[in-house]
């Protein structure tokens, strides 16, 4: 359905390809027919034929736009490999030895070191490991994509941490300390203030995870759950006075 002078100077750019004398001929003179030396059969334009496939795309990127040709592979493609990291890995990053199949069927073997930071769903990429499939052309890159496991009893914000603690009522009246174990191993203590409620969340600075551009550290985040103690009669009966002096007090 297009135009039969346009398909006319393809079939003869088709030609000027496959022969290489004619294709000799038009690149010296600007045309492929000894008749006319002095002329060129496509108009102003100008080929030079290499024979690649290529080729092909630029003609038709000439008669009908630049829109229709595809540009030329510049590097081998890059290739994707998953990486599972666990939680405590992302306050410190992790170096590991990393072996994967090439497209070209070769095994690849390499050093990585996966940044402290990274979030689940982010990316590492390492240039120069990926397809070498054609040669002739640079690498492709290594698209590293990381998974993070969860980790029971934590959940994470950006660069801040958050868990629950249970804490028996008595303690939360009278105050107490409570050792904690962060995620990346590390001991602190939570102090809770004498008559602290249930369901008071207490902060401890720089505990967090880091930024993975700044390496600057988030708030670690205890959120204080009451726990009722079991107590026997005679303690019950020594709350009760406790409780009933409270009130003599207030009133």
């Amino acid at each position: 359905g297009g135009d039969p002078k346009t398909f006319q100077e393809i079939n003869e750019a088709y030609d000027t390809l496959k022969d290489p004398n004619k294709k000799q001929m038009y690149d010296q003179y600007g045309t492929s027919d000894p008749q006319q030396m002095g002329g060129n059969p496509f108009g102003n334009s100008h080929f030079s034929f290499t024979g690649d496939p290529q080729d092909i795309q630029d003609i038709f990127g000439s008669f009908f736009g630049q829109g229709f040709a595809q540009p030329r592979r510049r590097q081998n493609r890059n290739i994707s490999i998953g990486y599972t990291v666990d939680f405590k890995d992302v306050f410190n990053g992790i170096g590991t030895t990393l072996s994967y199949q090439l497209p070209s069927g070769k095994r690849e073997i390499i050093d990585v070191r996966i940044p402290a930071g990274v979030k689940d769903g982010d990316s590492v990429r390492v240039q120069g490991y990926g397809d070498d499939s054609i040669n002739g052309l640079p690498r492709g890159d290594l698209i590293i994509k990381i998974r993070v496991k969860n980790s029971a009893g934590w959940k994470r914000d950006g660069s801040d941490i958050y868990t629950n603690i249970d804490v028996d009522l008595l303690d939360l009246i009278l105050g107490c300390k409570i050792p904690l174990q962060t995620p990346d191993n590390k001991q602190i203590t939570i102090t809770v203030a004498p008559g602290t409620n249930p369901g008071t969340t207490l902060s401890v600075t720089g505990y967090g995870v880091p930024n993975v551009n700044t390496s600057r550290r988030g708030n670690l985040y205890v959120t204080i759950k009451g726990k009722t103690p079991k107590l026997q009669q005679q303690e019950l009966e020594g709350i009760r006075k406790i409780k009933d002096g409270i009130n003599l007090r207030t009133k």
